[in-house]
């Protein structure tokens, strides 16, 4: 796999898609020791991570980035404890009790991809095979944390498909979002999340792509590419 992501082409992305996509169906019922939704939602779900770590590399890379510059990770990040939540500590003994202890007062935080250049955190991606309302809530509270730590890092939700509503899925130009999405998005002021979607159609559950095939086309890798090009370019 280290070999995939140190040279794979658009082209080596887009095959490595159909591959996974014809044949997990056939796998997950070869399944002894997995539930067969499971296998389909983990293999979904690490097929987008694989392809997003590609594209991050393909685009530093086309900006002139060097590979011994960039790290791309999931390490988990220490959100420590507020200041202001420990002042609030009306019971004087337990505060008197976090502050004695407060180096161990954190919570680990990491989204699925950290993108660092020169051992800078600069950008997280979170990876779905699919994402709807509620889940973006979660993502939102991620990024939140994380850039409560990093301010200046930029925030990415790449996902295959989209079960937002609105507009998501038709992969126009511009894209104006849905209803949802944007009134929740509205209450997370410190993170602007760019979306990111690579197949068309609103996700059906009756229709999964395993079972109804979407191809990935080049040019939206190439739209991912250029996308994630521009942010980097400032770090080269």
């Amino acid at each position: 796999m280290e070999n995939f992501l140190a040279t794979a082409t658009i082209e080596d992305i887009i095959q490595y898609y159909n591959i996974i996509v014809n044949f997990v169906d056939s796998n997950a019922k070869q399944q002894t020791e997995r539930a067969y939704g499971g296998f389909i939602r983990e293999t979904k779900g690490h097929l987008q991570e694989i392809i997003t770590e590609r594209i991050i590399y393909l685009a530093w890379l086309r900006v002139g980035g060097r590979m011994q510059d960039i790290e791309v990770n999931s390490k988990k990040i220490k959100i420590p404890i507020c200041e202001d939540y420990i002042d609030k500590i009306q019971d004087e003994e337990v505060k008197e009790f976090i502050l004695k202890n407060r180096e161990y007062y954190y919570y680990g935080l990491s989204v699925d991809k950290h993108v660092f250049i020169r051992h800078r955190f600069v950008m997280g991606i979170e990876c779905k095979a699919y994402t709807e309302n509620a889940m973006i809530k979660r993502i939102l509270v991620d990024f939140h944390l994380l850039k409560s730590r990093y301010p200046n890092i930029s925030s990415y939700l790449f996902q295959l498909e989209s079960q937002l509503t609105g507009d998501y899925s038709a992969l126009n130009k511009v894209t104006y979002g849905s209803k949802p999405t944007h009134s929740i998005m509205s209450y997370f002021n410190n993170v602007d999340l760019k979306i990111f979607t690579f197949l068309q159609g609103e996700r059906k559950v009756n229709e999964p792509i395993h079972k109804k095939f979407k191809p990935l086309t080049h040019e939206r890798v190439e739209m991912a590419i250029e996308l994630l090009s521009t942010d980097l370019q400032k770090y080269v």
